[in-house]
């Protein structure tokens, strides 16, 4: 059974999904889910993750624990997006091709904020740009690093350097409400990746960590994006 939005939903769904048809009505442009996650070294267990298996056969995943006195951190966190654009228009063959889809990473060296944020959205606005997306419809929850003053100054004063400039990638943007996982594409995505870089009788270092949902997500590696000292 399908979930049913509630009244406050509703009208961001429904801004959601135009936002998008309008992505799709112009050939060139782009729409994209963003989200950020933890990635855990720890195996958890749990509903969502006890079915993992290979070849049909279902594996255990056993609880572990890291001593009090390890340094490395139990979890990376990183930042992910989702982007998807409009296949090619039906040539005389007929159907047309099916619509594009590319998922990029980004770990953090700390957590989630306002300046990494603009960081990250930089750096996808070149990678679109490079591709020649002139505007990236952007789908995310209202997190409070994607709220923040900070944030959507940068975007505002972004979108009039593309326009003053005539080239870059334009950016909206579409907040959507609190605890409404489902609104955004990209939240499946991550629970299947963590399926499948799940380690389930073992610990995992952060490199291998690393590598695993690089794999996952068939994404080069990157540097790690980084919280600027006056923040930290």
């Amino acid at each position: 059974m399908g979930r049913e939005p509630g009244p406050a939903v509703r009208p961001k769904k429904s801004q959601r999904d135009r936002l998008i048809r309008l992505a799709q009505a112009h050939p060139r442009w782009a729409w994209g889910f963003e989200d950020e996650t933890w990635w855990s070294r720890l195996p958890q267990g749990g509903p969502a993750l006890s079915a993992w298996g290979a070849a049909g056969r279902p594996l255990r995943v056993v609880e572990q624990a890291v001593a009090k006195s390890d340094p490395t951190p139990k979890a990376l966190a990183c930042y992910g997006l989702l982007v998807r654009q409009q296949g090619q228009p039906a040539g005389a063959a007929g159907r047309g091709a099916a619509d594009t889809e590319r998922f990029w990473l980004r770990f953090v060296e700390g957590r989630p904020v306002s300046a990494v944020t603009t960081e990250f959205l930089a750096w996808s606005c070149a990678k679109l740009d490079a591709a020649e997306v002139p505007v990236l419809v952007l789908v995310w929850d209202n997190a409070g690093w994607h709220i923040s003053a900070e944030v959507r100054a940068w975007i505002r004063a972004h979108n009039r350097a593309v326009k003053r400039a005539g080239r870059g990638v334009r950016l909206l943007v579409c907040y959507l409400p609190a605890k409404s996982p489902w609104l955004n594409a990209i939240e499946p995505k991550w629970v299947h990746g963590k399926r499948r870089v799940l380690k389930p009788n073992g610990l995992l270092t952060l490199a291998a960590l690393e590598a695993r949902a690089y794999a996952a997500y068939d994404c080069p590696p990157e540097p790690h994006l980084t919280i600027p000292d006056e923040v930290a």
